[in-house]
């Protein structure tokens, strides 16, 4: 089974444009083409842009997909090459949420200090400083 390149589109959740995107920067091979030219993508091709999607999904980025895909179609593969590129990521995941979490930790101290009444921010006061919940903590441990 056959789709023209908005069928596809539409049946992975995306935009032609990002098809073509993908296709330009050879994350798969040139799609067939019907009689009037158009792109038409097979089950195949299907098969890998959902694998695309998925590992962006994850947050691979589209250097790192291009290596997982080489790997996938390897017949060769390494499933070490996948692991290291997938604890990488996972370890690039777990700084960033250390990272959400203290911005969290932060805004919830700036909250609790303003009652947003009045002519005096205490959010906007304590961002002019530089002074966050994390400096606050630091010095009331000291």
């Amino acid at each position: 089974m056959s789709q023209s390149i908005g069928s596809a589109a539409k049946t992975l959740g995306t935009t032609p444009d990002t098809l073509r995107y993908y296709e330009k920067l050879h994350l798969f091979p040139p799609p067939g083409r019907n009689a009037a030219g158009r792109r038409i993508y097979r089950e195949e091709d299907l098969g890998r842009l959902r694998f695309l999607k998925r590992a962006q999904a994850l947050g691979f980025s589209l250097a790192d997909i291009r290596k997982l895909l080489h790997l996938r179609d390897s017949p060769t593969r390494s499933s070490r090459a996948v692991r290291e590129l997938a604890q990488r990521k996972r370890d690039q995941l777990e700084v960033k949420m250390r990272e959400v979490e203290q911005m969290y930790v932060e805004l919830s101290h700036l909250l609790a200090l303003c009652t947003g009444s009045g002519m005096c921010c205490p959010i906007l006061e304590r961002m002019d400083r530089g002074k966050i919940a994390s400096a606050d903590a630091t010095s009331a441990s000291e």
